[in-house]
């Protein structure tokens, strides 16, 4: 346990002291936020470049704090890869197509280490299910994919995707603490060290962003060392892990993705009806919007942890019980409605 402790202070510690220098990085060079639309939340040009801070406090305290063998160095270059596409979008936006190549690319690296999502469960059939073979390839990319860009979805109110990875990184680490992995739970207590470092200056009011660089590069960590400690195997328990645990994003983004097919719009479309949009349609502030997210997260990750070191069937009661009550919630707050601007311009 000193050992996850350590690890922790050392990434917040390191965090904490790089972000002031990550945002004067920012205003050099360009990396700013300025709102444009009305999408933004905030009314004033905010630096954008936090998540280099991010980044830097997890690859140090990784690099000193555990053994390099070829899947974590997959890890590491991938990760590397995705912040050096979101520093460069950070300061001038690229096209959704390039980040798509270069996320997909990053996906590449982890499959050819042998972090693959390899085998299927049948949940009706206890023991039954199929191995992936080669599909395992595409599989594995569109769960790094999708997961890195459910956390940047996200990123739309200060603190918020920092925080819900806080909670995201330790409920799976203590996840994989218990399943006995302990080199996959100091990776993902250094992930939320690292984010937490950076949260003081990234809650309401914010001072400066993580952008594209910092919520991609959580993204793609959580989806990738989810894999190695949880899903490689992918029964069906197994997967509703790291999908609980990353429930505020994973669901947004699927409530996203059939909101815009219901009301025919592109998919890739950006609006106003994420889960936090809705929030604030309510009449919530940013920090209580914040809150009740955060709320939501602790809740959803706990229940991660408990179906972890649950009987099979207590587990799938858990899942049925949740996955009812998010279908309900997101009806209730309108998840799959159009926004009250869409309204208004249709």
């Amino acid at each position: 346990m000193e050992k996850y402790m350590i690890t922790f202070f050392v990434a917040l510690a390191i965090s904490y002291i790089l972000t002031p220098y990550a945002k004067k990085l920012a205003y050099r060079i360009g990396a700013i936020d300025v709102p444009k639309d009305n999408r933004r939340i905030h009314k004033k040009p905010i630096p954008r470049l936090g998540g280099v801070a991010i980044y830097t406090a997890f690859m140090i305290t990784a690099l000193i704090s555990l053994p390099i063998d070829r899947q974590l160095m997959a890890i590491l270059i991938g990760a590397t890869v995705i912040v050096l596409t979101g520093i460069i979008d950070d300061v001038k936006p690229i096209s959704a197509k390039y980040k798509m190549v270069a996320q997909i690319i990053a996906a590449l690296i982890i499959v050819s280490s042998g972090l693959r999502i390899v085998y299927v469960s049948n949940p009706l059939v206890p023991g039954a299910g199929m191995n992936l073979g080669i599909l395992s390839i595409p599989v594995t990319i569109f769960w790094i994919v999708g997961v890195t860009n459910a956390v940047n979805l996200i990123d739309g109110l200060d603190g918020l995707a920092a925080g819900v990875s806080v909670i995201a990184s330790i409920s799976l680490a203590a996840v994989a603490y218990l399943n006995g992995q302990p080199e996959v739970a100091v990776l993902l207590v250094i992930l939320a060290g690292a984010s937490l470092g950076f949260l003081p200056y990234n809650f309401n009011p914010a001072q400066i962003f993580m952008g594209d660089t910092g919520s991609l590069f959580i993204g793609f960590i959580l989806a990738s060392v989810s894999i190695e400690g949880v899903i490689k195997s992918a029964t069906t328990i197994a997967v509703a892990i790291p999908v609980l645990a990353l429930g505020v994003p994973i669901f947004d983004t699927a409530f996203a993705i059939v909101r815009r097919l219901v009301n025919k719009r592109p998919i890739m479309e950006a609006d106003k009806g994420h889960l936090h949009h809705c929030l604030l349609d309510r009449g919530l502030s940013q920090k209580q919007t914040v809150l009740v997210l955060y709320s939501i997260s602790i809740i959803l990750g706990g229940s991660a942890i408990i179906i972890a070191d649950a009987t099979r069937g207590t587990a799938y009661l858990l899942i049925v019980f949740i996955a009812t009550s998010v279908l309900l919630g997101a009806i209730r707050i309108g998840l799959f409605k159009k926004s009250a601007e869409e309204k208004a311009n249709s």
